[in-house]
């Protein structure tokens, strides 16, 4: 089977994290569709793979936690009428951990909004830290338990729930009323008040839609597998950590959190795609 040269999967890559879909990226490239759904493939399953082991020891001192909705295949509420819909069609949640600090994003989880996904969401955060740090996260109840499990008395855990008023006209479909209010509930250790935020993490479910054309609304470049839904998001993370340059940090958040110390490319990405696949081979 012929292999794209080095130059142009960084440019597939660059495309993709850039917010756009196969279809336009064929156009655009003239690789074929097949060709670009294999890259995306392997380039998945390599950079989960690489920041899997490249995340450990950290030492975030202040994250945040949300989670952001799509879907698989077809909405929750269409998936009985959908022609040949496959088993895990229907609404799927990312998980999220942003350091407050670095901006990294050390563990992500794909799955459903329930205290299963929540667990497996925390636990593996857990793992990857060293040290006490301060947590804060939205209401959501699941939250609760996974972090007593996977963290016990060892974190400054809070919540901010945010007050919502009541919807109006047709944004009521996409959003949630205005918010007029914010609760800040201590759950457990002693958490700084002034540090008890979502924002970090609620931004960064601005960056991904605008990232992955997958998330995108009311266009049909939804992911129908769920296993390419979370290989999209294994290649934006790897992006985003690595190769993009924070504004604010004005160098990437895996050189902000001492992951690296070098500024990589999108050919430095593709590296580590060769790399898996000779790994695959032996």
């Amino acid at each position: 089977m012929n292999k794209l040269p080095r130059e142009a999967r960084a440019q597939i890559l660059g495309m993709m994290v850039e917010g756009m879909a196969i279809r336009a990226i064929s156009r655009m490239t003239g690789a074929s569709k097949n060709t670009i759904v294999k890259l995306m493939e392997d380039a998945g399953e390599a950079f989960s793979d690489y920041q899997d082991r490249a995340f450990c020891n950290l030492s975030c001192k202040r994250i945040q936690v949300d989670e952001i909705w799509s879907f698989v295949y077809a909405k929750q509420k269409n998936v009985a009428t959908a022609k040949t819909a496959p088993e895990a069609a229907g609404d799927i949640w990312t998980w999220t951990a942003i350091d407050a600090d670095t901006k990294l994003i050390p563990s992500w989880y794909v799955g459903a909004r329930d205290a299963a996904a929540a667990q497996h969401f925390i636990g593996d955060l857990a793992l990857r830290l060293s040290g006490r740090m301060q947590l804060a996260s939205d209401g959501h109840r699941p939250y609760l338990e996974a972090i007593e499990q996977s963290f016990g008395a060892d974190i400054d855990y809070a919540m901010l729930i945010k007050i919502y008023g009541e919807p109006s006209g047709s944004m009521g479909r996409y959003s949630p009323g205005e918010c007029v209010g914010a609760e800040q509930r201590c759950v457990e250790g002693r958490p700084d008040p002034a540090h008890v935020s979502t924002s970090y993490a609620e931004r960064q479910n601005l960056s991904m839609p605008m990232g992955m054309r997958r998330f995108t609304r009311l266009t049909n470049a939804l992911s129908k597998k769920v296993e390419n839904h979370a290989r999209g998001i294994a290649i934006y993370m790897m992006h985003y950590n690595f190769v993009r340059i924070h504004q604010t940090l004005r160098c990437t958040p895996a050189m902000a959190a001492g992951v690296t110390t070098t500024l990589w490319e999108l050919t430095d990405m593709v590296k580590v795609l060769e790399d898996w696949e000779v790994a695959q081979k032996s």
